[in-house]
């Protein structure tokens, strides 16, 4: 097995999904906090209002907020070398539109970094991380409108200013081309203005959300811009949604709408951030799709000046696609594709592909040459919980194992890969379906889908597994 020296090995979490305290010390409302809760066979609701009867899972999650020590000394034990986690927006600014930051919103995240420091665990920040004000949305449909860029770069500046010699790297948007599929309007550009009802029903508007993630582009470009000229030690990534698309046959027709897929739904926003301007390919995909991007002057010379530092990108799984109706689909991340023959797939129909993710990493490195990271990757799975408080749940470590092993033979490839952090290295709640019982952790939290638990955490036995694999530095996988 081949990693480097000072590999990054660690885990991942949002906000969002795992910090709770929705209301405490002057936080402000959310999207995710207008979320109801939901499964894989009944999809989570955004409510414009809340409901008296249901269920918000996201305001208290698995409640980081009131357990970080505990959780940060558990990455500890493991020996976690990065920790990436996210900012909630609404905690600094809650409602966006604010000149003055909330100073106890800034104080716990303080807190959180030195609790990380303390145990020489580096922190990855994720400013915007699948979460924005709901007061934006009602305010300006969300990214459609152009006014958030100013209140974006006012929050990123903040953090940069407040937090520059306790983070040194940091990620402007999770999943930014999220976007280009219809979930994208609820996760990640937040153009749900007046919308009510189950997020599969979000009326699909690709004009306002390939708008939005225009002025995301320029907000991050500008981001990057203030960071460099002020703090030169700081790194910039971009976070990106990585899934292959396979064409289903040998047809041509299959080849070409791979390619198509492939450039519209992972590389479009790369190739802009990482690159620094708009590709040629997605004028065709504009005109056909009646989108037309309102720019301002200055923004293509933003968008040039402020490209990131590093690649990062979350991994779970492929999809095929075939010119040809009538074919077996599955369910994904974000977006949905083709059943493979060849794979496996998990309990939510998400299909295991730990080659794919060696081969996503030699077309990113060879694309752009920039270090990279892999930020998410893990299996979501219900785990059963024994009497004796253990959960074995070796069909994660299984996943994990064949994960790492193809980041190894990529980084044998001449791959510059940096760090991995396993997604919700402590159990939280779904972005996608808003339900517990999809488990990531290496962590077992007591939350259920009704809303009960003691929040207690308990270790898995992926937990001992990954603490070796990283006291190995990858070299036993046993």
């Amino acid at each position: 097995m081949a990693f480097p020296k000072g590999f990054l090995w660690g885990g991942a979490t949002a906000a969002n999904q795992f910090e709770g305290a929705w209301d405490v010390d002057g936080k402000g409302a959310s999207v995710s906090d207008h979320c109801t809760n939901g499964s894989h066979e009944h999809p989570k609701r955004v409510t414009i209002g809340f409901e008296d009867d249901a269920l918000y899972p996201s305001r208290e999650a698995t409640d980081f907020y009131h357990h970080y020590q505990e959780d940060i000394a558990l990455y500890a034990e493991m020996g976690f070398k990065v920790y990436r986690l996210s900012v909630a927006w609404t905690r600094i600014f809650p409602t966006g539109m604010e000149t003055e930051p909330n100073e106890a919103g800034l104080a716990f995240y303080d807190k959180v970094f030195d609790e990380c420091r303390k145990y020489g665990i580096e922190p990855l920040v994720t400013i915007s991380h699948y979460e924005m004000p709901y007061a934006l949305v009602e305010k300006c449909n969300g990214w459609e409108g152009r006014e958030c860029i100013d209140h974006f770069v006012r929050y990123a500046k903040t953090l940069f200013d407040r937090y520059h010699d306790k983070v040194t790297y940091w990620l402007t948007f999770n999943e930014i081309n999220g976007a280009a599929n219809p979930l994208g309007a609820v996760l990640s550009t937040g153009t749900i203005k007046g919308f009510s009802g189950p997020v599969t029903e979000v009326p699909d508007k690709p004009q306002e959300r390939f708008q939005g993630m225009h002025n995301q582009f320029v907000a991050s470009a500008l981001a990057v811009v203030y960071a460099h000229e002020n703090y030169p030690e700081l790194k910039i990534g971009d976070m990106n949604i990585f899934t292959p698309s396979y064409p289903l046959t040998c047809n041509p027709d299959d080849e070409l709408l791979a390619q198509r897929e492939m450039r519209i739904k992972s590389w479009f926003c790369s190739d802009v951030q990482c690159r620094g301007a708009y590709p040629t390919y997605i004028w065709r995909y504009f005109k056909e799709n009646g989108i037309e991007i309102k720019m301002e002057p200055g923004d293509l010379e933003v968008l040039k000046k402020g490209t990131v530092d590093f690649y990062t990108f979350s991994y779970y799984m492929s999809n095929c696609v075939s010119a040809e109706e009538g074919h077996e689909s599955t369910d994904g991340n974000v977006a949905r594709g083709l059943k493979n023959p060849y794979l496996k797939a998990s309990d939510w129909g998400w299909q295991i592909d730990p080659k794919g993710l060696r081969w996503a990493l030699n077309e990113i490195w060879d694309r752009y040459g920039l270090p990279m990271m892999v930020v998410e990757n893990g299996l979501g799975a219900y785990d059963k919980k024994e009497e004796d408080g253990s959960v074995h749940d070796g069909y994660r470590i299984d996943y994990l194992r064949q994960h790492i092993e193809q980041m190894s033979e990529a980084v044998e490839d001449g791959v510059n890969l940096i760090g991995y952090t396993t997604w919700g290295c402590t159990d939280l709640v779904s972005a996608s379906t808003g339900e517990m019982a999809k488990r990531y952790g290496f962590v077992f939290v007591d939350k259920y889908d009704d809303g009960t638990g003691t929040l207690a955490r308990s270790r898995k036995d992926s937990f001992y597994w990954y603490k070796k694999v990283i006291e190995t530095n990858g070299e036993d996988l046993a």
